[in-house]
């Protein structure tokens, strides 16, 4: 199959499994398309939302129609980096056995991750960047593809622990979750008070998302679009030679490289799936809130103005 082909077979099942998604999960486009962008390009994702957002049933419908081995890990502050990767036992003829923890699955839901220590927040680090973990010296590979879809609380941060910038950096997009609106509620409520079960459909499974993540690699990209990622990237680092004023003054430390290269493989994804063979800088700019938002340090400053990170992003398109 070419990759032209594959290109427009891509947009079809693109659009089939947000329809297989919306008969769980009302509104919410934009959260389920970056997901889905996230998904198709091998990256993670932090979902930032309040109590009852559906951000755990949206992972789960997710991880079914994707046809994936998923595995929910909640986390809380006595939890410990063990019982999340595994650990060695005794067996009967006192050999050591590994025994493989929950993060052994294609799709891991780390539900409140900001509610454990950063001990076990790092337990993550490699599983996220090596597709690997180290227990006891020796290193188990993980099954691919392998995704990290990670959910916040941003009210309640008495007893959290925040996110180290470490692994913050790690996760491609961090997506807000909104409340819904009256209409979309309305629907919530009628559909999850009746005693019908939604039956959903399997459209990909393990082989095909590696597939996609290989073709979305192999579409071409022009110099001026990573020109103007790279640019983009780097007029959020206060103190740099063109820096923005409104930069310099609201913002402590600006994004890393890896935004760079996240900017380009999303933008990527999001020409795949809207049927466009190459990325453009319109693609650049509609991916570009989820992939900064998370890797632009506030200073005291914007804290005390009122400039979030969405008006600082919108400043520097």
């Amino acid at each position: 199959m070419s990759d032209v082909t594959a290109v427009e077979n891509l947009v079809k099942k693109h659009q089939e499994l947000k329809k297989e998604i919306a008969k769980v999960i009302v509104g919410q486009e934009k959260v389920v398309e970056q997901i889905l962008l996230s998904i198709y390009t091998g990256g993670h994702s932090l979902l930032i939302g309040v109590p009852g957002l559906a951000k755990t049933l949206m992972v789960n419908t997710i991880a079914q129609t994707l046809g994936l081995d998923f595995k929910r890990i909640q986390f809380t502050p006595d939890l410990m980096p063990s019982d999340i990767l595994g650990s060695e036992v005794l067996d009967q003829n006192r050999n050591f056995k590994f025994i493989m923890g929950p993060v052994f699955a294609n799709i891991i839901l780390a539900d409140e991750i900001n509610r454990t220590p950063p001990k076990t927040q790092a337990a993550l680090l490699e599983a996220m960047q090596e597709r690997a973990v180290t227990i006891a010296g020796k290193q188990y590979k993980l099954n691919r593809p392998y995704f990290v879809l990670a959910t916040q609380n941003p009210i309640e941060q008495e007893g959290t622990y925040p996110l180290p910038e470490a692994q913050l950096d790690r996760f491609m997009f961090a997506i807000e979750l909104k409340y819904p609106s009256i209409e979309e509620e309305i629907q919530v409520v009628k559909s999850t008070t009746t005693d019908e079960e939604v039956q959903l459909n399997t459209l990909f499974n393990a082989e095909d998302i590696i597939a996609i993540q290989h073709l979305v690699r192999r579409i071409p990209v022009p110099d001026n679009v990573i020109d103007y990622a790279v640019r983009l990237v780097n007029r959020t680092r206060p103190g740099m030679e063109g820096s923005l004023d409104f930069v310099n003054n609201y913002v402590d430390w600006g994004a890393g490289p890896r935004a760079s290269q996240n900017l380009v493989l999303a933008a990527k994804a999001h020409a795949a799936v809207h049927g466009k063979f190459s990325p453009d800088i319109e693609d650049v700019k509609a991916v570009s809130l989820g992939i900064l938002r998370h890797r632009i340090l506030k200073n005291y400053k914007a804290e005390a103005e009122g400039i979030s990170e969405e008006r600082i992003v919108a400043e520097l398109l």
